[in-house]
């Protein structure tokens, strides 16, 4: 018997699944299984995806549907993975508790999300001889591989599945092992999210057609950005496209984020005269792009905000990437990698031209949406991008593109690009736009420290002197 078990933590990883399974990407099977987790900090207060509204509609594509979070219970899934000593255990309790049959006779195939860590990685070290496949539904995707994996485990991946929101950028995620690339096609993408959208709540179904739709990523709870800078973030998203003429504006909240991240917002609004609606229910942005259709996305660096533009040809605008890419710490730090395509590829909302206003009456004709949509940065200099950031992440696990970091750091580095590498790392790295090597012993030298701190409160005392005078 062959036995296709399916995980998920996410209703959009779910849809991501169903459009595979619907595209033919995985062979017939005895049974398919979707196994769902709950990842919330609290998953007791928090409704796990096979609670959300659509959820019903994707079912249909798997025999059963089991709970991660019950059959570890109670452990917590994003904590725990399994002792070394007892994954044989394991083992055998998951396959009589799930029914699939015994080991060694009944095979049993895994498409995981999110390999580097739990629980993909502890159903990975399970199931010890499942071969796996590995599926993103989102930007994370291009960058590399963030831990070094066990090779037991990271040569078990027979590929990566992925959408296309990038066309041309080929994924770094589990390059080092020579996972190919597999992509997930629009046309099956769209008609999955459609059957969702079909089953949107009433509140969704009556949202004004045609504003704006603000995204919230709740990058507070990531200690990227403090409460304060996040509500000024999302108050310059609904600054910038009231001047662009909007008048109609929709806000979507992270699904986790607590109530009191809308309410600045929404004081905001009526002094500038703005009708907001905030989405309460936990549906997808797609859902949103599917019923309300809005002209305008914005956003800081949610993946959402390229779905809108690949999938739906819908405008989008980003803010606050700048600050991001200066705060996103350390330099591996896997979220570095979104928020430097959306960057990339994105115009700032602050930069839209004047005219870009027309999409809120409703012009939405071709020049319109481009005055909104990504910038024509062409494939291949996003991927020298893409790769030259990735080595600068991960070095040690690909030293193989230390050749293309260096070609593309010699021709390509401008100011615009700068803001996407940091010198000291570069100079850590030895690559073109560092500190050059002999001048590399100054950060380090004592009595140089010594000699600036005194120029720059020298530096002080004069500015004092003036102000007073």
């Amino acid at each position: 018997m062959r036995t296709q078990v399916f995980f998920a933590s996410t209703l959009y990883g779910a849809a991501t699944l169903a459009a595979a399974l619907d595209h033919g990407c995985f062979q017939p099977a005895d049974q398919r299984l979707l196994l769902v987790s709950n990842n919330a900090g609290n998953p007791e207060t928090t409704p796990a995806l096979d609670a959300m509204p659509g959820f019903a509609r994707l079912r249909t594509r798997f025999d059963r549907v089991l709970s991660w979070n019950a059959a570890i219970r109670p452990f917590h899934p994003g904590g725990w993975s399994p002792r070394a000593d007892d994954v044989p255990l394991w083992e055998r309790h998951l396959r009589l508790l799930w029914g699939l049959g015994e080991q060694g006779a009944d095979e049993v195939e895994l498409a995981l999300e999110s390999l580097q860590v739990d629980p993909a990685l502890a159903l990975a070290r399970i199931f010890v001889d499942a071969p796996l496949d590995v599926y993103a539904d989102g930007l994370m995707s291009y960058g590399p591989t963030r831990d070094r994996l066990d090779p037991q485990i990271g040569t078990r991946v027979r590929r990566l599945l992925h959408l296309d929101l990038l066309p041309g950028l080929e994924p770094l995620l589990l390059s080092e092992f020579g996972v190919p690339a597999e992509v997930v096609p629009s046309t099956a993408v769209r008609p999955v999210l459609a059957e969702l959208a079909r089953e949107a709540p009433t509140s969704v179904t009556e949202l004004p057609s045609g504003g704006a739709l603000l995204l919230g990523q709740y990058l507070s709870a990531l200690g990227i950005l403090s409460a304060g800078e996040e509500e000024s973030l999302h108050l310059r998203m609904l600054r910038g496209v009231t001047q662009l003429g909007y008048r109609s504006v929709v806000f979507k909240p992270h699904p986790v984020a607590p109530p009191a991240v809308s309410r600045a917002l929404e004081r905001e609004a009526g002094d500038l005269g703005v009708e907001l609606a905030v989405v309460r229910e936990p549906v997808l942005a797609e859902v949103l792009y599917e019923r309300a259709r809005p002209a305008l996305v914005a956003g800081c660096f949610s993946t959402a905000l390229l779905t809108a533009s690949a999938l739906y040809g819908l405008p989008a605008a980003r803010t606050g990437t700048g600050l991001l890419l200066e705060r996103v710490a350390p330099y591996q730090n896997s979220n570095r990698v979104p928020v430097t395509l959306v960057d990339a590829v994105l115009p700032e909302i602050a930069e839209l031209p004047p005219e870009s206003g027309l999409l809120a009456a409703g012009a939405r004709g071709t020049a319109a949406a481009g005055a909104a949509g990504p910038d024509g940065r062409d494939a291949d200099e996003l991927t020298g991008l893409l790769r030259a950031v990735g080595f600068c992440m991960q070095p040690a696990l690909y030293p193989g593109l230390r050749a293309e970091a260096e070609r593309y750091l010699t021709h390509r580095l401008t100011p615009g690009s700068r803001r996407y590498f940091k010198r000291r790392r570069l100079t850590v790295l030895g690559l073109p736009g560092g500190v050059p090597r002999r001048l590399a012993f100054v950060p380090r030298n004592r009595a140089v420290r010594r000699v600036a701190r005194r120029v720059r409160a020298v530096r002080r005392a004069a500015r004092g002197r003036t102000a007073r005078g």
